[in-house]
Order: C-alpha cells, then structure tokens, then sequence
C-alpha cells in the first residue's frame, strides 16, 4: 500500500505524527508552539470533531491520538497541518513550510496497539531524556490531565489513565525492552498498526503484548 495512502474510518484510533521540515527544530519557543497546536487542535476538533485521546509535542514533531467519527481524516489533517504552518512561519518572519511533506498514520485496530502507541507516545520525552517522569513533561496531555498545567485541549476522557492512575503511571515510567520499543515505532509507520517479525518470523510484539 503506498506511504501515502489514508484509510478513512471512523471504528478505530489513528496515531498520527508530523515532523518538521529538515528534522530542523521548532525555531519558536516551545511555550509559542505549544499553544498554536493547542488552538489548532481545538479548532480540528469543532471544525471537523476529531476526537484527541492523547498529544505529545516534541522538539521538532509531535505525537497524536485521535478518533474521526465522521471518517474524514484526510480533510482534517490538511487543514490542521495548513493552518499550524501558517501561524508558525507568520510568527517567526519565515518563508519556509514548517512540516516535512505529509503526516504518517497508523490504525490502531487492537486494544494492546492502541495501549502501546499511548505508552510509546508519553514516553518519548523520558526517552529523549528531556524529563525523568512521563507526568513531568509539560507539552503533554498527560501533564494536563493531571492536574498539573491548564487543559486547553478538548480531549476524551482518559479511560486507560483514570482505570487505575497510580499504576498507569508506574507502567508508563517503567522503560521497556527496546527491541520491543523499536517494534512499535516501525509498526506505527505502517497504514495499520503491524508489528516486524523476528529472523524466525514471529512477530517481535504479538497483539497480546504490552510495551
């Protein structure tokens, strides 16, 4: 199936990542950008309702999970992706397009994919070793939902957090396998979630498994 192609669908998540041009890093603040990606977000989610389970915004490429009831992925992303450039590039005097060509999307058609991809995510500052804790990182929605910053996006209820916080946050802070790890990351580049097989051709993370 080529890179490019959108599977629209309104059953399952998408984790959905852009990153920017280069692999250059937002040249703006992280305090600026995280709050034109928060607008955005909210306005993709009146607009066009997509549903935000989790964001994660790095240094120079962002991390979302989301749901599209109305099955318009596509028209969403461009818009989102449109409008997020503009502001970035009016705000810091340049010419330039902000993201790298298109997003990439993943199909999170399980329940463990859609567990791994939200661990994955949360993790990725601990694994750039910008903070110790997943919780502690502050353009995160886990951050906000804590209680520890104001929640300026219009996320769902996060049933995985709230089953059971204290031990969601110890399994989110426990570093994982990094072939496993490595496994997740190759599968979320794929249109639906599917994880690389071993040299015995098992599949390095079976459904079954958590990170």
């Amino acid at each position: 199936m080529p890179r490019n192609k959108t599977i629209l669908q309104n059953q399952f998540p998408y984790h959905i990542t852009g990153r920017c041009i280069n692999k250059e890093w937002f040249k703006l603040s992280m305090d600026q950008v995280w709050k034109v990606f928060c607008n955005e977000l909210y306005m993709a989610h009146i607009v066009h309702s997509l549903q935000i389970h989790s964001f994660v915004l790095m240094s120079n490429h962002y991390h979302l999970i989301a749901s599209t009831p109305n099955s318009n992925l596509s028209d969403c992303m461009m818009q989102f992706s449109k409008r997020v450039s503009f502001r970035l590039t009016r705000m810091d005097n340049r010419i330039n397009q902000t993201f790298a060509g298109r997003y990439f999307k993943s199909i999170l058609h399980q329940p463990n994919y859609y567990l791994n991809a939200y661990k994955y995510n949360y993790r990725n500052p601990v694994e750039a070793g910008l903070c110790k804790n997943v919780q502690d990182y502050p353009y995160s929605t886990l951050k906000s939902i804590l209680g520890g910053s104001r929640l300026n996006i219009p996320i769902l209820n996060d049933d995985t957090l709230f089953a059971d916080i204290d031990a969601t946050l110890r399994w989110l802070n426990t570093r994982p396998n990094q072939e496993k790890t490595e496994a997740v990351r190759c599968a979320l580049k794929r249109p639906l979630f599917q994880a690389p097989k071993d040299k015995s051709k098992r599949l390095i993370l079976p459904p079954d498994e958590l990170l």
